[in-house]
């Protein structure tokens, strides 16, 4: 994983099966969250192109880390890597110290995160805020201040994976995005920071794409329970049973609505690790700079209504459908 001077730009397929000259096993990735998605493919790449690759996962006898085992690669290693878990945390660290020495630890790729259900800001129950938090932001930071001395010492890189619902108000993403916006100006502190420590640190917020962060059935009848019981009763006079399911039923049809190709966001994982200026910000996927461009420079009353009716649902709370 050596500077490549000849490095294309991100989102051109660069990575998508070819090889960087002078990848090599002298330089070592850890990456969370690599049961599936985003942090699988990536970690799968990384180690075709000579890496020595660290992969995280949440369950190590899951069918995505025995597809990590099975890929044959003998720099790949797969570790039981709960983020949100010191302990793990601590010994995953103990194991990459003792296996890397004095190279340090060239990239380190907080990919790790959770969406739990897109809803109302009044509907979330308070403990899926302190969870989203928790996943995506507390936990990442965690690893950023435990791993930093192994990454100063190869003055590597720091890619950490935000959303564009981080940068951009979205309807019903309030919990997800708050967390998201949390690691992303944390990031950006840190890239100044860090700087003069010779670390490059970047954010990758992806818009769309097809990963198991929208979960399952089992996942949805949890989280409609986790809402109808959190909520109050007024609330739930208010927006109505047959909003809230509506919003369920909008999550289960997610995948069908989003970009089944990982290939740009892995590719512009990529070109943050490798390129010698990589970008402070990559906006990979439909919309990743045309919304962002629209907030900035958007009247607020235009913005609000272009993102209203981008994002608007067929269902409207029971309340507002008795407005006269």
């Amino acid at each position: 994983m050596t500077q490549n001077s000849n490095m294309e730009k991100p989102g051109t397929g660069r990575f998508s099966g070819s090889v960087p000259p002078g990848a090599h096993r002298n330089h070592i990735a850890a990456v969370t969250g690599c049961d599936s998605g985003f942090g699988h493919k990536l970690a799968k790449l990384l180690s075709e192109m000579g890496a020595q690759v660290f992969a995280g996962v949440l369950d190590l006898n899951g069918a995505g880390a025995q597809q990590l085992r099975e890929h044959g690669s003998e720099g790949l290693q797969v570790l039981q890597l709960d983020v949100t878990d010191r302990s793990q945390v601590q010994m995953a660290h103990q194991h990459i110290c003792a296996q890397v020495g004095d190279a340090g630890l060239w990239a380190l790729v907080n990919n790790a995160g959770i969406l739990h259900c897109p809803v109302d800001v009044e509907l979330h129950p308070m403990s899926v805020y302190r969870r989203c938090m928790e996943v995506n932001f507390l936990a990442a930071v965690n690893m950023c201040q435990v791993f930093l001395p192994l990454l100063r010492r190869s003055r590597g890189r720091v890619v950490n994976v935000c959303s564009l619902a981080g940068d951009v108000p979205i309807p019903t993403y309030a919990a997800y995005g708050a967390s998201k916006a949390a690691l992303s100006i944390f990031s950006k502190v840190m890239r100044l920071e860090l700087s003069a420590w010779g670390v490059r640190v970047a954010v990758v917020q992806p818009t769309g794409f097809r990963t198991n962060i929208f979960g399952n059935s089992d996942n949805l009848n949890r989280y409609r329970d986790e809402i109808l019981s959190g909520i109050s009763s007024e609330a739930r006079e208010d927006y109505g049973e047959p909003y809230i399911s509506s919003l369920l039923g909008r999550l289960s049809q997610m995948p069908g609505l989003v970009s089944e190709d990982l290939g740009p966001v892995v590719d512009d994982m990529c070109h943050a690790l490798l390129a010698v200026r990589p970008r402070a910000v990559y906006g990979p996927g439909a919309l990743g700079w045309l919304l962002p461009f629209l907030h900035r420079w958007c009247p607020t009353a235009a913005f609000d209504a272009i993102i209203s009716k981008a994002f608007k649902h067929d269902c409207e709370p029971a309340g507002l459908r008795r407005t006269p």
